[in-house]
């Protein structure tokens, strides 16, 4: 495909060679000249970008033939990247710069319209393309472009199942002097002519001549040529000889990877997955799959960023135009101003005064907001820290007095440092912590589960966010403990992607109609809302209390 777009490029940039000796303004455009620089390295995504500029500088210089050249190139590296209504759209916004009576401009208009036939072939309006693919023809006076027309032409109406009317095409471009002097040009038609005389009559053998057009490709090293010869080979085969059929969709894959050619890859891995046997075809399938998967990823990112940089432009454009809109309007606008100024400065002062009072206003709801962040963390360090320890002293038997004075001495700690914002970087085992904190709560007569809390599952997730899950399940426990007298708790973690999500089920008392948020559970809400996440109570359960977590990871 890459080739396809780069030969036919360069055969409308060779057209109209003799527009660069009358006219010096492509070499005054470095985009117009970038442009093709990145398109022989086939680098399409900045060849597509220079173009664009290179189109607004000669539409400001008034060159309306290379504003034409510049979309339609842009046309075919949109359809090369397989956006074909895309390509469909900027053909069409290329045929205004043109005028078909001048001859210097025939050509160019020819090429374009090929490519607006290729475009409604490929979303299957065939009819659509005949039409375009005649005015092509009927445009054009260069013979090597012609032949090309003719050829699609033909290709066209073997999908319209016009069987005769295509043959009579080939026929005559296989009668064609510069076309038999041209290996790559009649390995081409020869192989197309038998395809669609094979399939007007399935008794006709186009063996033959399908292997007359890959040694002539495979001569000549025409790597693509040698693709459609192998498709061709082994749709034939496919019914009659599965194992010739087999080899040569082996074949094509073989030379797809070579050229790198996706659609190509996926043509033979579609016959591949048919003939292999199960174990390979199961393989050949899951290839299939995620070359597909990644074909489609690149060609909707080409899509949005090909309709990115046109949106970009028109914006520019309407941007520019308010611009100069607004230009005309100084002279005015400075007489009005000198006529307001003491309503200006009117203005001026009021406007002071409300920003003043609109600073005081932020102050005030800045000390507001510290006080609630103090209250909160009182409420989450203190008072739920107290409330943890008290649960494990009252249902723990065996009590580690140590390890409750250290606790004791880390909750005074936390309580002078309450005003400050610092996070501590996350402990090493933040399992372990989370498993701590459920088993404080855990009595003789409540059982607590936890599922899937495996240090692979925290990888990549924030101090901040570990911080707050601690802060919002020790909230979730203490109200389990309080109020919904459950006798099991199940916590199950998982994780999706950079998606972490928590499930908490009791069998206790549940909530009945709209949660009722005080303190509590305002502020788990608030922290899961500060990483990004969310939380969900499902009210409707008659078997206890089920709630949702989900926070991303990045």
């Amino acid at each position: 495909m890459k080739t396809y777009i780069t030969a036919l490029l360069l055969l409308l940039n060779l057209s109209c060679h003799q527009d660069k000796i009358k006219n010096q303004v492509s070499q005054e455009n470095p985009y117009y000249l970038k442009a093709y620089d990145f398109l022989s390295k086939q680098n399409t995504d900045s060849s597509f970008i220079y173009f664009n500029k290179a189109k607004e500088k000669f539409l400001k210089d008034g060159d309306s033939i290379k504003v034409a050249k510049c979309l339609i190139n842009m046309a075919i590296i949109s359809g090369g990247r397989g956006d074909s209504f895309g390509s469909q759209e900027i053909s069409l916004s290329a045929v205004k710069y043109l005028d078909p009576t001048l001859e210097e401009e025939r050509e160019i208009l020819s090429s374009n319209y090929n490519n607006l036939g290729k475009m409604a072939n490929r979303l299957k309006n065939y009819e659509q393309a005949a039409q375009f693919y005649f005015k092509s023809i009927e445009l054009s006076n260069d013979s090597a472009s012609k032949n090309i027309y003719l050829n699609n032409l033909a290709i066209n109406l073997t999908d319209q199942l016009k069987y005769s009317e295509a043959l009579n095409y080939f026929k005559q471009l296989l009668a064609t002097k510069s076309i038999q002097e041209n290996p790559t040009t009649f390995s081409r038609i020869l192989s197309n002519t038998a395809k669609t005389k094979w399939l007007q009559d399935p008794n006709f053998n186009p063996v033959p001549d399908f292997l007359k057009a890959l040694q002539i490709r495979q001569q000549g090293k025409d790597f693509w040529g040698q693709n459609a010869s192998f498709a061709h080979l082994t749709d034939f085969y496919m019914n009659k000889r599965p194992d010739s059929a087999l080899f040569y969709a082996h074949q094509m894959y073989r030379v797809a990877q070579q050229v790198t050619s996706a659609d190509d890859q996926m043509y033979a891995l579609e016959r591949l997955v048919k003939l292999s046997e199960p174990k390979l075809s199961k393989q050949y399938f899951e290839t299939y799959r995620k070359l597909k998967d990644s074909l489609e990823t690149d060609r909707n990112a080409a899509k949005n960023q090909f309709a990115m940089i046109r949106y970009d432009t028109e914006k520019n454009k309407a941007d520019n135009l308010l611009l100069q809109k607004d230009n005309a309007k100084k002279e005015f606008l400075l007489i009005v101003t000198l006529i307001l100024v003491a309503a200006g400065t009117f203005l001026l002062l009021l406007w002071y005064r409300k920003r003043k009072q609109k600073m005081e206003l932020q102050a005030e709801n800045a000390i507001r907001d510290n006080k609630l962040k103090i209250h909160k963390k009182v409420h989450d360090v203190v008072a739920n820290g107290l409330y943890r320890m008290m649960s494990e002293i009252e249902n723990k038997e065996d009590i580690d007095k140590e390890r409750i004075l250290d606790d004791i001495e880390v909750l005074y700690e936390k309580s002078r440092d309450i005003t400050y914002e610092e996070i501590h970087a996350a402990e090493p085992d933040f399992p372990e912590k989370i498993n701590r904190l459920m088993a404080s709560f855990g009595a003789t007569n409540r059982r607590i589960s936890l599922v899937g809390n495996e240090e692979v599952l925290w990888d990549q997730v924030s101090a901040k966010a570990k911080h707050e899950i601690v802060h919002i399940l020790q909230e979730l426990m203490v109200n389990m403990k309080k109020h919904s007298g459950a006798s099991n708790v199940v916590l199950k973690f998982e994780r999706i992607g950079n998606q972490v999500n928590i499930y908490y089920t009791d069998d206790g008392v549940g909530i009945k109609g709209k949660p009722n948020f005080k303190n509590g559970l305002t502020n788990t809400g608030n922290r899961i809302g500060s990483i990004g996440g969310a939380i969900t109570f499902d009210t409707n359960n008659d078997r206890g209390l089920s709630i949702f977590i989900s926070f991303t990871t990045t």
